[in-house]
């Protein structure tokens, strides 16, 4: 005889047994469709008091052993095989959203349909963050090459009616210049075409305001720092708050498995490769020397770490990721 006691547990068990489709001659794991479509396209974290919000542009595939210089394509495929990579390298296009409590402002504003059809999420995952396109105040651009400027314009209407758009006056000089795009290279004209495009609603509405000097307080917390080389006008933004530091680096930087170990690797397509190395090295060196973040438009979403040095190079430790 059984008791009942045992015998409710048995038939509790016997229950759950059927529910959960064990015993039901049914498979309750459904045959689901692969579910396909873009990850989540942003990241959110604290500098002091200020908001910081990586955005996704999406990736793309880069030939980065044939793209890097100063270096050989034999060694470029061996430090990419030692981070569990080969090329062609998969590379994170980055912007960044940075609300100071009284502007919100966007560092870089992605490819738009200008640099291939797998870019071009920075106004979906501005969306997702929680944002419109109508409230920032400010766009900061640290060079005009096509992955950080297209998407500032769709068609030829202005993406961010509300913004003003600022640069460094010598990268603005550069490539809204038709007299430098005549000159130029066939193959370097459409990245004249794609600035001059992307920043035509601004200029003609006298929203894009360039400006000059070294270091340059924009608005309260947030300077930009002259980075020149990759571009004439290559630009490093810097937000400070409560302490604490982030810098946004731009293109001072592609492929994270190769140029940290060798801050001295440059890439086709840097203006000036022999200045351009030198603003890594110097980067690097004082991220270490300060224990501040950076943030990169090419290391892998979120793009958002410390360096530290390891041996002759650098290690890049990433930032921990944040969900409260």
């Amino acid at each position: 005889m059984t008791h009942a006691p045992v015998r409710n547990l048995m038939i509790a068990l016997a229950a759950l047994f059927i529910f959960s489709g064990t015993g039901s001659g049914t498979d309750a794991h459904a045959s689901a469709p692969m579910a396909k479509g873009p990850q989540a396209g942003w990241f959110r974290m604290h500098v002091g008091d200020f908001e910081v919000t990586a955005l996704s542009d999406g990736t793309a595939e880069l030939p980065m052993d044939q793209l890097l210089t100063n270096t050989t394509p034999d060694k470029v495929k061996k430090a990419l095989s030692a981070e569990f990579l080969k090329a062609p390298v998969e590379t994170s296009v980055n912007a960044f959203l940075v609300n100071t409590g009284t502007k919100l402002v966007l560092i870089d504003a992605g490819a738009a349909n200008l640099f291939g059809p797998t870019l071009g999420k920075v106004l979906t995952s501005l969306k997702a963050s929680g944002y419109q396109p109508e409230q920032v105040d400010e766009i900061y651009i640290t060079h005009m090459h096509a992955d950080h400027v297209g998407g500032l314009t769709a068609g030829d209407k202005a993406v961010f009616p509300n913004a003003v758009v600022r640069a460094a006056k010598a990268e603005g000089d550069f490539w809204l210049s038709q007299a430098n795009m005549d000159k130029a290279p066939a193959q370097m004209k459409d990245f004249f075409k794609g600035a001059m495009a992307s920043l035509k609603p601004y200029t003609a509405s006298g929203k894009f305001k360039p400006f000059e000097g070294a270091d340059v307080e924009l608005v309260p917390g947030v300077h930009a720092i002259a980075a020149f080389g990759h571009t004439p006008g290559h630009t490093i933004y810097a937000i400070e708050s409560k302490g604490e530091k982030m810098l946004f680096c731009g293109d001072l930087m592609h492929v994270a498995a190769v140029q940290f170990s060798d801050p001295s690797v440059t890439i086709q397509f840097d203006a000036d490769s022999k200045a351009a190395a030198p603003q890594r090295k110097k980067l690097y060196a004082d991220a270490v020397a300060k224990g501040h973040y950076l943030a990169f438009a090419h290391v892998s979403f979120p793009g958002i770490g410390h360096v530290r040095k390891e041996g002759a190079g650098y290690e890049w430790i990433p930032v921990n990721y944040t969900n409260k």
